[in-house]
């Protein structure tokens, strides 16, 4: 029996020792320890021994069976601190490498121009009013002087929303910022200097158009505002904006129905890229008179100008961007280039 056990304790420290991974320990387990095994023949072996000599030789085999689990667990373990070992060298973080850091955002260029025109009219005694991008149809519309057949009414280039207001008016997604102008002046008296930056929405898409867009609107209202006014501020605000002196500016006669007289705003560079090319860069003229009454204002003694910029080509001149499209598509390669 001595020389049983020993033999089976030096096969089973050779087997596990070939043992190179856990299911292959598992086998040479089984030809020890299971159902079939070794040890499990020996155990029914015992059946047909004296009483005495049974006790004796299951002692053996208990003794023998406790050898043989010590050799599979320490085999056991050998094959985990292994696999541990290959994955520490494998999976090796560099501690001595510079780290990633943390990824810092920028400030997308329409914003950049927005601030810029804030900053500009703030600094020539302007205030700046934010309000509502859901609007009624009197405040965007009638309120400005707008006919009920005006084309902006139309589905086809307004975004009406399916509901009304608490008076019963349609609501849309305003077209302009221009009903700021009409919120702001009958909240506050005369003289009414402010700017209303903001989102507006069009049913327009193409490489000049966007369904939603930026806008600044501007008015100046008061007893003695002209339009002689309304030329030194824009004229003085392009060069501030553009900072360069290299500039003309010219108000070509047109007709918007909250102006009368109205003018579309042409610049052209005298130097630069642009240079000699005149490009439309806003929608201005003296507020109607029928608009001042909508303010709740006397247009027989308040007078003034308004005017409208797109932010957007305000943005596309000063950084020489020829898609509207790049500003909203999100790529990071673009976007980038306005924040070094």
């Amino acid at each position: 029996m001595t020389t049983q056990v020993d033999d089976l304790i030096a096969q089973a420290k050779e087997q596990f020792a070939q043992a190179h991974d856990a299911a292959a320990l598992e086998n040479a387990k089984a030809r020890f320890l299971g159902k079939q095994g070794a040890l499990t023949a020996m155990l029914k072996g015992l059946a047909a021994l004296e009483p005495e000599r049974k006790r004796e030789e299951g002692a053996r085999i208990n003794q023998l069976k406790q050898q043989i689990e010590g050799l599979l667990s320490a085999r056991r373990a050998e094959l985990q601190q292994a696999e541990l070992d290959r994955r520490l060298a494998a999976e090796t973080i560099d501690v001595t490498l510079p780290g990633r850091g943390r990824g810092f955002g920028g400030i997308h260029p329409v914003i950049q121009a927005w601030q810029r025109v804030e900053a500009i009219f703030r600094s020539i005694g302007f205030d700046v009013a934010d309000g509502p991008e859901i609007e009624n149809d009197w405040t965007n519309f009638t309120a400005l002087n707008n006919p009920e057949n005006h084309p902006a009414r139309s589905m086809q280039d307004t975004f009406y929303v399916d509901m009304n207001d608490a008076d019963g008016l349609p609501l849309l997604l305003r077209t302009h910022t221009s009903p700021m102008q009409v919120r702001y002046a009958r909240m506050h008296t005369p003289p009414i200097k402010v700017i209303a930056p903001g989102r507006t929405y069009r049913v327009d898409s193409d490489a000049t158009h966007s369904p939603m867009f930026h806008q600044v609107e501007g008015l100046w209202i008061d007893e003695d505002i002209s339009f002689a006014d309304l030329k030194g501020v824009y004229t003085e605000f392009l060069r501030a904006f553009f900072e360069t002196d290299d500039l003309c500016v010219r108000f070509r006669p047109s007709f918007f129905p909250f102006t009368e007289p109205s003018a579309e705003i042409d610049m052209m560079f005298t130097s630069g890229p642009n240079q000699g090319r005149w490009l439309e860069i806003s929608g201005s003229g003296q507020v109607h008179p029928q608009v001042v009454r909508n303010f709740g204002l006397d247009p027989e003694r308040y007078i003034g100008f308004a005017f409208g910029s797109g932010l957007e080509r305000l943005a596309m001149l000063r950084y020489g961007v020829n898609d509207l499209r790049l500003f909203f598509e999100g790529d990071l390669r673009f976007l980038r280039q306005f924040n070094r």
